[in-house]
């Protein structure tokens, strides 16, 4: 090529950058050509955010907009179901828009370069920022961060100004005609109700569902079955007896007003039953296409001068780094997301330079014909369900033996040279409700996985999937759980810490804290049988004033396992992605092996992972788990954990049975506890793993808050 030839390539390349916004800084005003994917800002609120932070001073809050445009053509979208049946613009594109949220210096020269994304949890900002509520998050502006929240989830309604949403198309065939296929979702009712709206599971109720072809459930592939656990034959329900309709108790009785977005049941949903239904839906979106456009959204923030009307970018020149974070099924989209390969831009550069995967065991059904991107297990935990029905290792060359299947999350990105500095963070329900530690061992396991060098796990020891932990959160309600709810061990010092340490690896190239997780090799990673928890007899716990015995530990939880499943041929179950044609898919007489932390023989608290001071200066047993009280459901409580505290004094605890150690001989009065937190905080910040403003916070508390004489 001649140097003239190369100045012509490299100036056309800026231009397709700038329409395509993929990264990187673009100061070339070249036309686009016209083929190139347009994408265009609108900016339609700024307002003033409150406070003022360290030098970087005061930020603001931008809300807007980004439409943008897919082409069906570039490998890189081609994993991304049914886009080519998407309608099409003139430009031969497929559409999207939107929603996002900026956080930014209002003097970007005291801006750090890094750019932070926070994927939204089903439209909703989990963790937008509130100083006056967490004065501990201002460390990130304080540090000069930009914070960017974008919708990336199509099925999520605008119900409310603050909930993040992003269109995304419907597949058609290529006559025109509407797609059908079948669907399944699982309707689980909190009360008795006469009614129940799709689509149904327990955390995806108000997303926007698929409605039936038609309304005639008497057709061939429609059906409602009940019973009572998951692992119960299934007991059908006559089409008679139930309708897509709307009614209730009173003026609308069954069988309703026919509407395909509601069931109604003659004599109503029984909670003590999980129903199943399955039936033919129309219309299917293309879900993937909301992972390209977070692609493309941040990738133009980055890097693109102005969008494609040439409207500026308001952090042009001024990003040199990009952080992404997505908590529980949105640090599982982020898993995702790197998975299938979109953290390559298309310029083929890296969107995110590190990405956190935090309380997120899964992986997010978005690929899928008829995809359910806010589905998933908990109560009446659902095994079948997309996101956790293939398990993978991180490194490239992971081995499923179970399945016969190669490939880890990070193989895609490992061939594109886009991979980022990866962190997964598991608290305790990953592993007892949720199947996470089949990325910490083989598919039988057997022996303990090697992380990849560009990776870190991070096991949050003693905890539940979220919480603000402490003895003020713990509740007990006997008809709900068996224990008390919570756990008073939790991990959001830690996260906080662990995540300017992924920015320090970054930005820096400091190498953050080793991975800390169970381990088979050393036994504290094992089968759930293998749990040897102390006696803990003799405890009561309030409520309403009446004392409430808490009963010992009577079983180990036996329902968390994770068979392998045979959704039909066009299903590509190394992606989760593809047409799932056989539903309930066919369980193929194989099972992963799913392993759980051990415990201390002593305090019942977990031995391995980062423990953090509540588990290091411990006022009772935070357990990782909790038993619905129902009876006759086998299962555990939805996400939570239980607290079972020690008793004061040793005198008590002998009188009662209990082999755990009483406060008084584990710190002997008010002093010796508030040294030990004392010591516990200082070890932990020079391990990296708690931030010294939390510490000072954490030993301020433990002064003001006495726990014994």
């Amino acid at each position: 090529m001649t140097m003239k030839h190369l100045h012509s390539s490299l100036a056309a390349g800026a231009a397709a950058l700038l329409l395509t916004a993929c990264g990187g800084s673009n100061n070339d005003d070249t036309p686009p050509p016209a083929a190139a994917p347009q994408l265009k800002l609108a900016i339609t609120a700024t307002e003033d955010f409150a406070g003022s932070y360290g030098t970087v001073g005061a930020y603001e809050k931008l809300t807007g907009t980004i439409s943008g445009e897919v082409d069906p053509k570039d490998a890189r979208n081609r994993v991304i179901q049914d886009l080519e049946l998407a309608p099409v613009n003139a430009n031969g594109m497929v559409e999207y828009k939107a929603d996002f949220v900026l956080l930014k210096p209002k003097d970007m020269s005291k801006a750090s370069g890094v750019l932070r994304y926070d994927a939204p949890n089903r439209g909703n900002i989990l963790t937008m920022l509130n100083p006056v509520a967490a004065p501990s998050d201002a460390v990130y502006l304080e540090r000069g961060y930009v914070l960017l929240y974008s919708a990336w989830q199509g099925d999520v309604p605008k119900s409310t100004p603050a909930r993040l949403t992003v269109s995304v198309p419907v597949a058609r065939n290529k006559d025109g005609s509407a797609i059908t296929g079948p669907y399944r979702t699982e309707l689980v009712p909190a009360a008795a109700t006469p009614v129940m709206a799709l689509p149904g599971g327990v955390f995806n109720g108000t997303m926007i569902p698929y409605e039936p072809a038609s309304l005639d459930n008497t057709q061939p592939g429609y059906s409602l079955t009940r019973r009572i656990n998951e692992t119960d034959p299934r007991i059908a329900i006559a089409p008679a007896d139930w309708k897509f309709a709307g009614c209730d108790a009173g003026a609308n009785p069954f069988p309703g007003t026919p509407d395909g977005t509601r069931i109604c049941l003659k004599g109503g949903f029984d909670p003590k039953y999980l129903y199943e239904l399955v039936y033919v839906a129309k219309d299917p979106k293309v879900m993937g296409v909301g992972l390209a456009a977070l692609r493309d959204t941040v990738s133009f923030f980055r890097g693109a001068s102005a969008d494609s009307a040439g409207s500026a970018n308001p952090l042009a020149g001024r990003i040199t780094h990009v952080l992404g974070q997505g908590t529980s099924q949105s640090g599982n989209a982020m898993k995702t997301f790197l998975h299938l390969g979109f953290n390559e831009s298309l310029r083929g550069g890296r969107v995110f330079d590190g990405l956190y995967s935090h309380v997120a065991a899964r992986q997010t059904h978005v690929n899928t014909r008829f995809a359910v991107p806010g589905g998933g297990g908990g109560l009446r935990t659902d095994h079948t369900a997309f996101g956790q029905t293939a398990p993978r290792g991180l490194a490239k060359d992971y081995a499923d033996d179970v399945a016969g299947r190669q490939g880890g999350v990070m193989q895609r990105c490992e061939a594109s040279s886009t991979c980022p500095k990866f962190v997964l963070g598991l608290s305790g329900t990953e592993f007892w409700q949720l199947q996470g530690s089949p990325v910490l061992t083989d598919a039988y396991g057997w022996r303990d996985l090697q992380q990849p060098a560009n990776a870190r796990v991070y096991y949050y020891a003693s905890t539940q999937h979220g919480g603000p932990g402490g003895t003020a959160s713990i509740n007990y309600t006997p008809a709900r759980n068996v224990y008390p709810a919570g756990t008073v061990v939790h991990f959001n010092d830690t996260f906080r810490a662990l995540f300017v340490a992924l920015e320090d690896w970054v930005v820096r190239g400091v190498e953050p804290p080793p991975s800390a997780v169970p381990r088979i090799a050393d036994g504290t990673l094992v089968r759930p049988e293998a749990l040897r928890f102390p006696a803990i007899k003799g405890l009561s716990w309030p409520v309403n004033g009446v004392a409430t015995p808490v009963p010992d530990f009577q079983y180990l939880a036996r329902h968390n396992g994770f068979p392998l499943f045979d959704f039909g041929p066009s299903y590509r179950p190394q992606d989760e992605s593809g047409i799932a044609s056989m539903l309930p898919p066919a369980y193929l007489n194989r099972d992963y092996a799913i392993l759980v932390p051990q415990v201390d023989a002593s305090t019942g608290l977990t031995k391995a992972g980062i423990r953090s001071v509540e588990a290091r200066v411990p006022l009772g047993t935070s357990v990782e788990f909790n038993y619905v009280a129902t009876p006759g459901i086998v299962d555990l409580s939805n996400l939570t954990g239980a607290f079972l505290p020690f008793h004061k004094t040793r005198a008590a605890r002998l009188a009662a049975g209990d082999e755990r150690p009483s406060l008084e001989e584990l710190y002997g009065d008010q002093a010796g506890y508030v040294a030990a937190v004392r010591t516990a905080a200082a070890a932990l910040v020079a391990e990296r793993v708690l931030l010294q403003r939390d510490a000072d916070r954490i030993v301020a508390q433990a002064i003001a808050n006495p726990v014994l004489p």
